[in-house]
């Protein structure tokens, strides 16, 4: 008699599944993220939260997810990655929730910050279980899309933001979220056992404490580059950093494996490369949308539109070269990546008054081309250089060098600013100090560019003498 139970699905299209099951949750963190920033005027209108605090609701995210993700992908080895991917995916979607019912900014702060906890355990899980899903030859196609669905967050994230802060409040970003998250919660029964199998027996408490002080500690120092306490958050981040680096250095199952970074150098030098590529490429959209409407005088949506080229470019790109990164070296791609970025970025430190806005266009584009190269490929190479076991570390190990280029990222447009425009208002009798500013921003970043190409074709190097 036959069976009234569905039949499951086969083992490829199961697989196939939990791709789009980590790729959505992949989406659902950046999208949130650059949508909150459309809403910022709207929600301190609300709760009368001044200039001070207002910058805290993306940073007290930016905080939690930065401290946790090390240790989250620590939990995903000695755990079971499935099972953190789940809790994760359950913390962010019940802060979520709990957004939607916000009194104060004192509650949605907290509740950004407990979002942040649930991203670092997704981030620092996603791509480990497509690692674990998908063998070399097919892992890179795999990560192309996981890297695509990222960008389009990135990129559909402030303009439905914006629709949706201005016809139905700025709470219906947090309700889309929702269903995003509840989406993927009812997705989590696909998960295979091997998801939850333990490849590491004990977890480093000391090694995630110290972690977390010079983490933190660094990522305050920097946000108050041009201030006095900036200086005393970089001292103990110092300080901090030595203390880790003395406990990891003995320490059993190491949240950090300095080992792993002496005797594997695809790992050190492709964590080295990701962290000089995002410091040098994540606040380029910050600065042409200031640029496009200081200098141009477009409107924001007019900005935002020509700001959408990058991004759009990565999302068509990135499958593409996922799939390069399977039939061809990846450290080759991630290297030709970095050399096509520095390319727009040496001609956008040249950007002058009188540069047409046509101009623009195609610098832009063909950065979105340069990071799209990058991305999948050298998240490809981290994957591959390591044993399963480590497969949690590395993949938190590239989300911690993401978030921590960004962060230096905008700690040179602050200095630069500090440097050039001082503590005043932009206005248009500054415009050629804000044009300085940006023409050393971007010039630094052409270097930075240049360095991390040396670094990533160092891996090729070493891939041929093997």
């Amino acid at each position: 008699m036959p069976s009234d139970a569905p039949a499951s699905p086969s083992p490829s299209v199961r697989r196939g599944l939990i791709l789009f099951i980590v790729t959505l949750a992949a989406f659902l963190n950046p999208f949130t993220a650059s949508s909150i920033d459309l809403a910022l005027p709207t929600i301190a209108a609300e709760f009368s939260i001044d200039a001070v605090i207002l910058p805290w609701i993306p940073s007290a995210y930016l905080l939690s997810l930065i401290v946790l993700l090390l240790p989250a992908g620590r939990w995903g080895d000695c755990l079971g990655r499935g099972r953190v991917f789940a809790a994760g995916i359950t913390i962010y979607t019940a802060a979520t929730a709990l957004i939607l019912f916000t009194p104060n900014a004192l509650y949605l702060l907290s509740c950004r910050f407990l979002q942040g906890v649930g991203s670092a355990m997704v981030f620092s899980t996603n791509v480990a279980i497509i690692a674990d899903l998908y063998p070399p030859g097919e892992r890179g196609r795999a990560l192309g899309i996981n890297v695509t669905a990222v960008y389009a967050g990135l990129s559909m994230g402030p303009f439905l933001g914006g629709i949706l802060t201005e016809f139905f409040g700025w709470r219906s970003i947090f309700l889309v979220s929702l269903a995003i998250g509840a989406l993927v919660l009812l997705s989590l029964r696909w998960f295979p056992p091997i998801l939850n199998e333990c490849t590491l027996s004990r977890f480093d408490i000391p090694g995630a404490i110290f972690t977390a002080l010079t983490l933190s500690c660094f990522f305050l120092g920097l946000s108050m580059m041009t201030d006095r306490r900036g200086v005393f958050f970089l001292l103990l981040t110092a300080i901090f950093a030595l203390f880790l680096l003395r406990f990891e250095r003995t320490a059993p199952d190491a949240l950090i494996p300095l080992s792993l970074f002496r005797e594997n150098a695809m790992f050190t030098y492709s964590n080295l490369a990701a962290l000089i590529n995002y410091a040098a490429t994540f606040a380029v959209a910050l600065m042409m949308s200031r640029y496009l409407q200081y200098i141009h005088g477009l409107s924001p949506a007019a900005a935002g539109s020509i700001l959408l080229i990058q991004p759009f470019i990565q999302v068509v790109c990135s499958p593409i070269a996922g799939r390069l990164s399977d039939r061809y070296p990846p450290t080759i791609i991630a290297s030709i990546g970095l050399l096509v970025s520095s390319v727009s970025l040496f001609f956008l430190g040249r950007l002058t008054a009188d540069s047409p806005v046509m101009a623009i266009i195609p610098l832009l584009a063909n950065l979105g081309l340069g990071l799209a190269l990058f991305s999948a490929p050298n998240t490809n190479a981290v994957m591959s250089s390591v044993e399963r076991r480590h497969y949690g570390l590395a993949a938190a190990m590239v989300a911690t060098m993401r978030s921590l280029g960004m962060i230096v990222s905008m700690g040179v447009v602050m200095v630069a600013f500090s440097l050039f425009i001082g503590a005043t208002e932009i206005t248009p009798a500054v415009y050629p100090s804000f044009l300085q500013s940006m023409q050393a921003i971007f010039s630094m970043f052409f270097i930075l560019t240049l360095i991390g190409a040396v670094v990533s074709w160092r891996r090729v190097m070493i891939t041929a003498k093997e």
